[in-house]
């Protein structure tokens, strides 16, 4: 948690939500808050444990085509030495305090300029989230405010560059009792907080008033639907999470299964008129509950931390004394001998090469050729109806001088536009017809030449089969007629890719490490 609070974003992010939801269990970090961790007592810990992390509080799911009934003997076995528990009543709804604004301070980023560090996010109230139909309402209706160049707040808050990318809490938050939405703006100077609270405010005065344009709410509503047909490897996992916040608050997991159901009904409330221009007179024109959190870039927090947790030890040494400091001793020398110890690895999960078929399983593949030296493979097999295309292009003998720069011509390709349409309305029809256009660097083995690698640009996208005409042209839009002389989208692009780059770290620093190794 100490990297995790490191990172300036995470702190952000995490800090605001605790100013949100005060009185409640979200004003806890789940993870431990590092100031907090030392004065908790090993049976403070296990006693937690042990109320919290029990069957009875437990939602059980599989996915996949195993046998159902060896999974529900390993259940069985695993939980019948458990007695059935009442779980731990905790508040998980506040009180509407009506407006609020907090400011705190935080580290500086080495990325964006020394006056341009601020952050600052407005966050609403909005549904209860045992709602299905109206989280899932919310979901879309997030989507279509904040995301693609399209989006009225992305025009408003990102075109006019007053900061470098969205706050790192920006989007809708369906993980509470109470869900909120929040927008935000970093690496902003403190004078322009101002500016975006009377953008946002304009923003959202604009949408109750025009609400969206339809061509981009059928886009958002053909992605729902093709991303639940759309089965990756780990489709199964992205279900469980679907379901997994509802379904711990007593929402019947069934219900959020009903994506076509759902789809239907946000379509027939969007023909009867006016319905995302309700939502924002129901949750965001006079909220009755809504947070606006600054914080500021302090040169000396890190060292502030570090004299408080310097402060902490000594405090807790002098607490302890000789005798204790010689029961940590002795705890210490025998955790050592318990960790020497050789550990029964049968209670693991394995694999053994008896569960693996000695012969790989294969699958027909038709070659051809496009143009006059394209080497293309074909592969049919049931995909829901949807069509899956990639496309690789070798770079290895190619301007080597310019390949550092691949990451952001590949991000430039989905991101400026041509000399004949921009980008919002580029996006538009990405979204009706496919599930996303995307470039991406390619580094991969040469399996000719196994001491060498294949490095190129990878090309993907997919669609329903009688978009298939569609989804090629766009992509052709694209590779083709790009507009890199469109400086101003270019600058915006920069300045988003190092902030987000930089928040990745914290979590991703391992991605970073992969890359670099490759």
């Amino acid at each position: 948690m100490k990297g995790a609070f490191s990172d300036a974003g995470s702190l952000f992010a995490t800090r605001a939500e605790q100013q949100m939801f005060p009185g409640t269990t979200y004003q806890n970090v789940s993870g431990g808050d590092p100031q907090f961790i030392p004065d908790l007592t090993h049976e403070q810990l296990v006693a937690f444990h042990a109320a919290r992390y029990h069957p009875s509080n437990a939602r059980i799911y599989s996915y996949g085509n195993l046998p159902l009934a060896p999974q529900l003997e390993r259940v069985d076995r695993a939980i019948a030495g458990h007695v059935r528990q009442e779980p731990i009543a905790v508040a998980m709804e506040v009180a509407p305090f009506g407006e609020k604004r907090v400011t705190e301070l935080g580290p500086v980023e080495s990325v964006g300029a020394a006056d341009k560090q601020t952050k600052f996010s407005i966050s609403y109230l909005t549904n209860d989230l045992r709602n299905v139909f109206e989280t899932f309402s919310m979901s879309v209706f997030s989507g279509l405010l904040l995301s693609g160049t399209a989006a009225p707040m992305h025009k408003a808050l990102i075109d006019s560059h007053i900061g470098s990318d969205y706050s790192s809490n920006t989007g809708y938050s369906p993980f509470t009792r109470q869900t909120s939405l929040t927008v935000g703006l970093q690496g902003i100077a403190d004078k322009d907080i101002p500016r975006v609270e009377q953008l946002v405010g304009e923003t959202f005065a604009r949408v109750r008033e025009d609400g969206f344009e339809r061509r981009r709410i059928d886009a958002a509503l053909a992605g729902v639907e093709l991303a639940y047909k759309h089965k990756t490897a780990n489709f199964g996992l992205r279900l469980m999470k679907s379901v997994s916040t509802g379904w711990f608050h007593g929402v019947d997991p069934v219900e959020y299964l009903q994506v076509s159901a759902n789809v239907a009904r946000l379509r027939a409330a969007v023909d009867g008129g006016r319905f995302f221009e309700g939502v924002v007179g129901r949750y965001f024109a006079d909220s009755k509950h809504k947070l606006k959190f600054v914080m500021l870039a302090d040169p000396k927090h890190s060292q502030r931390l570090d004299e408080r947790e310097n402060e902490l030890i000594q405090a807790k040494l002098a607490e302890l004394g000789p005798a204790g400091l010689a029961r940590v001793d002795t705890k210490n020398a025998e955790l050592a001998q318990e960790q020497a110890k050789t550990e029964d690895l049968g209670c693991l999960p394995t694999l053994t090469l008896a569960d693996v078929d000695a012969k790989a399983a294969r699958y027909a593949i038709d070659m051809g050729v496009a143009g006059e030296s394209v080497p293309v493979q074909w592969r049919t097999t049931a995909t829901n109806g949807i069509s899956y295309m990639r496309v690789i292009n070798d770079v290895r003998e190619k301007h080597p001088e310019l390949w550092p720069y691949m990451p952001l011509f590949c991000e430039a390709l989905t991101y400026l536009g041509t000399a004949t349409r921009d980008m919002a309305e580029i996006e538009t029809d990405i979204g009706l017809h496919t599930g996303g256009i995307s470039f991406a660097p390619h580094v991969a083995t040469d399996l000719d030449n196994l001491g060498h690698i294949a490095a190129g640009i990878s090309l993907g996208s997919h669609c329903l089969d009688p978009h298939i005409d569609n989804m090629y042209r766009l992509v052709l839009e694209l590779v083709r007629e790009t507009n890199f002389g469109n400086v101003g989208r270019l600058r915006a692009l920069l300045s988003a890719m190092s902030s987000n780059m930089f928040n990745e770290v914290a979590d991703s620093g391992h991605a970073f490490a992969r890359r670099l190794a490759a």
